[in-house]
């Protein structure tokens, strides 16, 4: 009786060439040494699901692999491309922006800002906000509505120009 890593290394052997060639066919040189390798590390976390005749089950991990890097490159590429366009819209205008929320943030009351704090910058659910305050989460609930309503009156407010808060900050 063979072992696994034999009968492993027998599938290898016997299947690698036809994988890489099925890889190339559907996506290029490029990638098939990465798709082939994560195909076959697949294969041998999952040794006992390899049915007697492996290459059509091998084929249909590999795609798997093609279809999975090809969603990551397109995220990849969207992330960029959002990146891109962050980095190049008008930088003065996210400094006034940022600097008029924390100039409104400064005009609220040190309970409204620890609030809004809680949820908005550390990430924290109201359930688990509403247990750093010692309330219910009904009571943090209506403090984060009101505290939010001030904010965005604030926000509304004319009482300070973007090129105001530039200068001031600066």
């Amino acid at each position: 009786m063979t072992s696994d890593r034999e009968r492993f290394t027998t599938i290898y052997d016997e299947c690698r060439q036809r994988v890489w060639a099925y890889v190339v066919s559907r996506a290029g040189r490029q990638v098939a040494d990465e798709v082939v390798s994560e195909t076959f590390a697949i294969a041998w976390r999952r040794f006992d699901q390899l049915p007697d005749h492996p290459l059509p089950w091998l084929l249909g991990v590999a795609r798997n692999v093609l279809r999975d890097n090809i969603r990551a490159e397109v995220r990849r590429e969207g992330l960029k491309q959002e990146l891109r366009e962050w980095v190049t819209g008008d930088v003065a205008d996210h400094v006034a922006e940022r600097l008029g929320v924390l100039k409104a943030m400064a005009r609220l009351t040190q309970d409204d800002r620890e609030i809004l704090i809680l949820v908005a910058w550390q990430g924290l659910s109201p359930r688990d906000a509403a247990g750093v305050l010692g309330c219910t989460v009904a009571a943090f609930r209506v403090r984060l509505h009101r505290a939010r309503k001030r904010l965005k009156a604030e926000l509304d407010s004319p009482a300070v120009s973007p090129i105001q808060l530039v200068e001031e900050w600066s």
